[in-house]
């Protein structure tokens, strides 16, 4: 039977790693030049591998130890930090990121400047919105919570103004799109009277003010006050601490 020329050549072995949650593609390929990578028992040093979809992959003891050592960061971001890449008169969030701001210091690890080296926030939060932001230098992480495929869900209080469509509710838990492209179903509902409950599946960019203003209503403060398991609790404003080893998202 002939075979198909993707299954004859196999897969990369980069894009198994990053499908396995092993790594993200980049720190694959890191690893793989630093012959840190077994395929099927047999060391493997060259980029561009390609291997059979189900062969078994293990690390290294030193890149267990190399990922072990990555952090992962919680920051209760203020309004007026950009989440991202800086922007003019603004701050990147990252720049929040010290010793002096730690809320964990006493029961986690210290900070070490090193540890800003790969720092990059897994997912976006405007400038005019507050709450729950996570920075991280592994990109299993990363993955898992901005990945093209993920469902971590999102959950954020929301204040608004204005008068809601007949059908808004409706309309905000199924059935809007933005930019020509339908949204997952969300969960939403009302707190109070001028608050909201969102729960989200996906992330596009100002989607939950976007969506209000589609139903007649305005935002007009936004916390995310979840990610997956994981919740901002008591940290305060513009701190940070470590995400615990026995916490998930």
């Amino acid at each position: 039977m002939q075979r198909e020329e993707g299954e004859a050549e196999g897969v990369r072995l980069s894009k198994v790693m990053a499908e396995r949650g092993i790594c993200s593609r980049r720190e694959a390929d890191e690893l793989i030049e630093r012959g840190w990578v077994f395929v099927d028992g047999r060391r493997v040093s060259e980029l561009g591998t390609r291997i059979s979809p189900d062969a078994r992959v293990d690390l290294a003891p030193e890149a267990k130890m190399q990922q072990a050592q990555r952090v992962t960061i919680l920051l209760h971001k203020p309004v007026g930090y950009v989440s991202g890449q800086p922007e003019p008169g603004y701050e990147p969030a990252v720049s929040l990121i010290g010793g002096d701001n730690q809320f964990d210091r006493d029961t986690a690890q210290r900070f070490h400047y090193s540890q800003l080296k790969g720092l990059a926030p897994a997912g976006r939060l405007d400038i005019d919105s507050t709450g729950l932001l996570v920075l991280t230098q592994d990109g299993r992480v990363a993955r898992m919570l901005i990945g093209e495929n993920s469902k971590i869900e999102k959950e954020y209080l929301v204040r608004v103004e204005g008068e809601l469509l007949p059908d808004g509710l409706a309309l905000l838990r199924h059935g809007l799109s933005l930019d020509d492209k339908p949204l997952r179903p969300a969960e939403v509902e009302w707190i109070n009277d001028d608050q909201l409950r969102f729960v989200l599946r996906e992330g596009r960019k100002r989607q939950i003010r976007r969506m209000c203003e589609l139903v007649g209503l305005k935002v007009v403060g936004l916390k995310r006050v979840r990610i997956g398991r994981v919740r901002l609790g008591d940290l305060p404003l513009g701190q940070w601490r470590y995400l615990r080893e026995d916490e998930g998202f």
